[in-house]
C-alpha cells in the first residue's frame, strides 16, 4: 500500500510539473516543434496532465473514481507520448520516462480499480 501511495503523490507533482511546463515553458514549446506538434496540440497536453494531477489529489482522498481515470488518462497520454518519441527518433534514454511513467499510471489505476471499484 505504501508503494501505491508513493506512486500517486510522484504521479500527481510529476504532472503538475510537466503540466505547467507545457503551458508556459519556452522550452516545451520547442519541444513541441521538434516533436512535430501545434501549440494547440501542447496546450492541450498540458491542461490534460494539470487535471489529471489535480484529479489524482482530490479522486485520492475524496473520489476513488476520479483517481482511477485521472491514472487511465495519464497512461494513455504517455502511450501516445512514447510514440512520438518513437516516431521522432529520439534514442530511448529520451523516450523511457514517458513510458515509465504510463506503466507507472497503469499500475496505480489497477490497483485503484482493485481496492475501490471491483
Amino acid at each position: 500500500m505504501l508503494i501505491y501511495k508513493i506512486t500517486i503523490i510522484i504521479s500527481c507533482l510529476a504532472f503538475l510539473f510537466y503540466g505547467l511546463n507545457c503551458l508556459f515553458s519556452k522550452q516545451m514549446i520547442k519541444e513541441f516543434r521538434r516533436f512535430g506538434l501545434s501549440n494547440g496540440q501542447r496546450k492541450l497536453t498540458g491542461a490534460l496532465q494539470l487535471f489529471a494531477s489535480i484529479g489524482m489529489g482530490i479522486g485520492y482522498f475524496k473520489l476513488p473514481i476520479l483517481l482511477l481515470s485521472a491514472a487511465i488518462g495519464l497512461s494513455l497520454l504517455m502511450i501516445v507520448g512514447f510514440g512520438v518519441r518513437l516516431k521522432i527518433k529520439d534514442s530511448l534514454l529520451l523516450s523511457l520516462p514517458s513510458l515509465v511513467f504510463a506503466i507507472v499510471n497503469a499500475f496505480i489505476a489497477l490497483i485503484t480499480y482493485t481496492i475501490y471499484i471491483a
